[in-house]
């Protein structure tokens, strides 16, 4: 059985270097008597023919290569929002963003009615440093109309050499005409933790789950522990919008905080593929008082950490419910230098939860307070779940409308007010552990579940 290892909400950071790798399909699959008897390789020879056909009266001559990749996006797109064919060029970037440093313009972005839809810019990139937002709308690519093109397609005209320029057109709400953002692409550093002293309380930010998190993490609590030693009234750990990434460092992190008891249970399509991962000895912040932030940007490797610490009642939850990617996916490396993500298993929270299609409910539901001149900007409407995403997996323990049940919930956005001081999210974090009293426009918001 190959290991799961990814988890990342679809995000496509967009990355340096052209190129597209050639594509080959050979690889041979042993015939069982239930493949025959399903008819599978009737249709097989359908797609020989169909695949004969165009090459042989196509008005123009076609590219070979380009007709099978689109098979194969084709077939895995009619699967689930994460399964997906990624060509050399993609797996070698898949690969880099990995490590946390590669080159480009640094945004996560999603396909959203044709146009590319930015996620969120990360942090001291190329494309936050250019001003573009969460929400923003991207229509043209150099001047080019990007409908009709695939997000794997838009974001691979958005790559290119390092320092060279590329001009997005983009929409924005609140903004009556589209407009120009030039960008100069860069190497982008990701720095998975980032951390300060709160008043008594150690801050924790967890931006993404890559190869140096738990590492970044351990590091983090190690330096809050020797500058505040006893005055360490507890920890804030914020995923708010952090979109997830590699299983072992959301298994790590959740470990981090715990001295015993499950972390997630791993169910795949046959019983016998079930893995349950628990913690070890030794909790890093012996048993300090935490909280963490999540919001509907909170996703999959995000999910599995706030699921882990509340069902092993080690945190207090705090914030809008996730976003609901409760899926696995695997990289299967192809002959050709390319591979394969597909969805294997579904997780499951300690409490025996799946998560997928409804997310994590905080323990106490803190809507962020948005400034009224960003009101019309930041609709309900707008919210992405996995809810919403078309072909989504539905939630094997929920026998109603987890699309409707999702819309229902309130507040589950994915503003963060950058100024920690309006912050009404991590206000009430920062009061529940120092004793204080949460300033009057947390309260406001505040539920308790």
């Amino acid at each position: 059985m190959r290991k799961p290892r990814y988890l990342a909400l679809w995000t496509l950071l967009i990355v340096a270097a052209l190129g597209l790798g050639s594509l080959t399909s050979g690889l041979a699959r042993s015939r069982t008597a239930a493949d025959a008897g399903s008819g599978v390789y009737r249709q097989l020879n359908l797609f020989e023919e169909v695949l004969r056909d165009v090459r042989s009266d196509y008005v123009e001559k076609p590219d070979s290569t380009k007709l099978i990749e689109g098979a194969i996006t084709g077939m895995l797109s009619g699967l689930d929002p994460h399964s997906s064919y990624m060509t050399p060029q993609q797996f070698r970037d898949m690969e880099a963003e990995e490590t946390g440093e590669f080159g480009g313009l640094g945004l996560e972005v999603t396909m959203e009615d044709g146009v590319v839809k930015v996620v969120a810019p990360v942090e001291g990139t190329p494309a936050a440093k250019a001003g573009i937002q969460s929400g923003d709308l991207i229509t043209a690519i150099n001047g080019k109309d990007i409908h009709g093109l695939t997000l794997e397609e838009a974001v691979e005209k958005m790559r290119g050499r390092v320092r060279a320029p590329v001009t997005l057109t983009v929409t924005r709400k609140g903004v009556e005409e589209p407009f120009d953002v030039k960008i100069v692409r860069g190497i982008i550093h990701v720095i998975p933790v980032k951390y300060d002293a709160e008043n008594g309380v150690g801050y924790i930010r967890i931006t993404t789950f890559n190869e140096h998190t738990a590492r970044d993490l351990r590091g983090a609590i190690d330096n809050l522990n020797k500058n505040m030693g006893p005055k360490l009234k507890g920890y804030v750990i914020d995923l708010r919008n952090d979109p997830g990434g590699l299983l072992d460092q959301a298994i790590l992190v959740s470990d981090t905080f715990l001295n015993r008891g499950e972390i997630v249970l791993i169910k795949g399509r046959h019983p016998n593929q079930a893995q349950e991962y628990n913690a070890q000895p030794g909790d890093l912040t012996k048993g300090a008082k935490l909280v963490v932030l999540i919001n509907g940007g909170s996703a999959s490797a995000s999910e599995i950490v706030a699921g882990a610490l509340k069902d092993n009642h080690r945190a207090t939850i705090i914030g809008t419910r996730s976003f609901g990617k409760g899926s696995v996916q695997t990289i299967i490396p192809l002959r050709n230098g390319g591979a394969l993500r597909l969805t294997t298993a579904r997780y499951i929270t300690p409490s025996g939860r799946s998560i997928q299609a409804e997310g994590i409910e905080p323990d106490v539901v803190v809507a962020e307070k948005i400034p009224v001149e960003l009101e019309d900007k930041i609709a309900a409407e707008d919210v992405v779940s996995e809810a919403s995403l078309p072909h989504h997996l539905k939630n094997e323990s929920d026998a109603g409308d987890t699309n409707a049940k999702h819309k229902e919930q309130s507040g589950s956005g994915t503003y963060v007010n950058p100024d920690k001081q309006k912050d009404t999210q991590l206000l009430y974090a920062l009061g529940l552990l120092q004793g204080t009293t949460v300033s009057i426009g947390a309260q406001d918001n505040a539920e308790a579940k």
